[in-house]
């Protein structure tokens, strides 16, 4: 998919009291300061340094065209000098934008020979950005605070998980996804209120019929397909009876025609994320596997029996994920090894688990499925690359939306699994495979969840501060006692939050 074009801006705050060449020697500092920060290779969008802010029309006015600004992700700001923040509250009450606040100087240490009172006026960011904290706190704004100089890595590597929260949030909210059919019949947890995900996360969810598909799918030319099968043959290993000329070739063929009716759909629309549901296929002669892998490789949100939820998920992080090492995934909990040690989980589905998490070339085969009442899908084999990853569902509460996260590692599985004819990810769940279990099951969490080795904690509880959803995270340091007194008071602080 095309990735929009985004950047946060880079605003600092200061006031008239120290004169224009004070102001000069501000603004120059803070361009560098912003320059820095933009320079490390941890920020994966650019940061666009805005003019000094001196008075709350010019607040107000940056912040209204930060909100109209579609490149624009988020807003940084900084007080170099004091800034009396009742500037600052009719700026802060019209941002509609993520917030981050940079607590941060021009000079990285004290100047302990030259230091007077000429310096101690201009650079007085530990004074000016209290005042700002104390007037974010007072208005409740939603923020992200990060301390320290920018040429600290660890600090960039702050900025820049926000910003790639800050990326998910704008992908969210212009998302389009397009259902084919309804959810598995009789499942629960993959129902949600798609009025209150408009209005919470700004995703339009909406039916299509499966054969509104198949009328696209049925009328893709035939160079088309060529130009696939050319692809899948340099990209993947293919299994013997599906090369051209075999006798399962024209298997193959049907899935590269899913594949390009699939994509045009989604392209034609402007669909960034879709579901399907192996109860309702209509005219399609198979369960799209291959097809729903490679895209998801490109970017797009799926969710599989019709869950929107974790495919609205998924597009989220493959947005934020960009230009990382490691994958995004949508993944299942299938299966436990309880054995001695930790435990472990086998994840897998039924055929669409997306090839940015494989380690090595993925082998596309062709298998019989028990399910679907379809003729034999086609879909790519591969296990995971073993790594650090975690691992999101979503769920509808009622009253709110709930995220459930849980810090794994993948390994590589025990012994090889010659007659398993899917992909899969085995891993090891922190801090223990009862403790994540218990955890997981106290939270309400699905079982359709996002696996990705590509994002850490940090960028998904940005994430969530951002879209105000709860967040509730199981890794090394969790209990089952103290995680249950958590789900409880977030069941209080949620709906005193959302008001009585």
């Amino acid at each position: 998919m095309t990735t929009p074009t985004r950047e946060t801006w880079f605003l600092t705050g200061s006031q008239g009291l120290y004169g224009p060449e004070a102001l000069e020697q501000v603004a120059t500092q803070s361009a560098a300061i912003a320059a820095e920060l933009d320079s490390g290779p941890e920020l994966p969008v650019p940061v666009v340094w805005k003019p000094v802010l001196t008075d709350a029309a010019a607040i107000r006015r940056v912040m209204i065209e930060a909100n109209s600004d579609d490149n624009c992700a988020g807003v940084i700001i900084w007080m170099h000098t004091f800034s009396p923040a009742k500037m600052w509250i009719a700026g802060f009450d019209a941002l509609r934008k993520p917030l981050l606040h940079l607590h941060t100087q021009a000079n990285v240490g004290i100047p302990w020979a030259e230091i007077d009172m000429d310096f101690m006026n201009l650079n007085q960011a530990a004074h000016g950005d209290r005042e700002v904290g104390y007037i974010q706190t007072r208005l409740g704004v939603t923020r992200k605070t990060v301390a320290g100089h920018v040429g600290d890595p660890v600090v960039r590597r702050r900025v820049g998980a926000w910003q790639r929260a800050a990326v998910g949030a704008a992908a969210v909210r212009s998302l389009k996804l397009a259902r084919f059919g309804d959810n598995m019949r009789d499942v629960a947890v993959t129902e949600g209120d798609k009025v209150e995900a408009q209005l919470r996360f700004g995703v339009s969810v909406n039916t299509y019929g499966v054969n509104e598909l198949v009328e696209v799918v049925d009328a893709v030319p035939d160079d088309e397909i060529d130009k696939l099968i050319t692809e899948y043959l340099d990209v993947y290993d293919v299994a013997p009876e599906l090369l051209p000329g075999a006798d399962r070739h024209d298997s193959l063929r049907y899935a590269a025609r899913i594949e390009a009716g699939l994509r045009r759909f989604l392209t034609d629309g402007g669909f960034g994320a879709f579901t399907t549901n192996f109860e309702d296929l209509g005219g399609l002669r198979q369960l799209p596997g291959l097809a729903v892998q490679r895209l998801m490789a490109d970017g797009y949100g799926f969710g599989g029996e019709g869950d929107w939820k974790t495919s609205v998920v998924l597009h989220t992080l493959k947005a934020m994920a960009v230009g990382l090492q490691g994958g995004t995934s949508f993944m299942e909990d299938y299966t436990y090894d309880l054995g001695p040690g930790n435990g472990k989980i086998l994840g897998a589905h039924m055929l669409e688990v997306c090839p940015s998490i494989a380690v090595g070339r993925p082998r596309v085969e062709i298998h019989p499925l028990g399910i679907g009442d379809r003729e034999d899908p086609v879909r790519l084999v591969f296990d995971a690359a073993p790594g650090p990853a975690v691992v999101m569902g979503i769920c509808d509460v009622g009253d709110r939306f709930r995220l459930v996260a849980n810090t794994v590692r993948v390994i590589p599985p025990d012994e090889p699994l010659p007659k398993l004819p899917v992909a899969r990810a085995v891993w090891e769940p922190e801090p223990s495979l009862a403790t994540s279990a218990e955890c997981w099951l106290t939270a309400g969490g699905p079982h359709h969840t996002v696996l990705s080795s590509a994002l850490g904690v940090e960028e998904l509880e940005d994430l969530a501060d951002i879209l105000g959803t709860e967040l509730l995270v199981i890794d090394a340091a969790t209990t089952p006692r103290a995680f249950v007194k958590e789900v409880r008071w977030n069941q209080v602080y949620h709906r005193i939050a959302a008001g009585l």
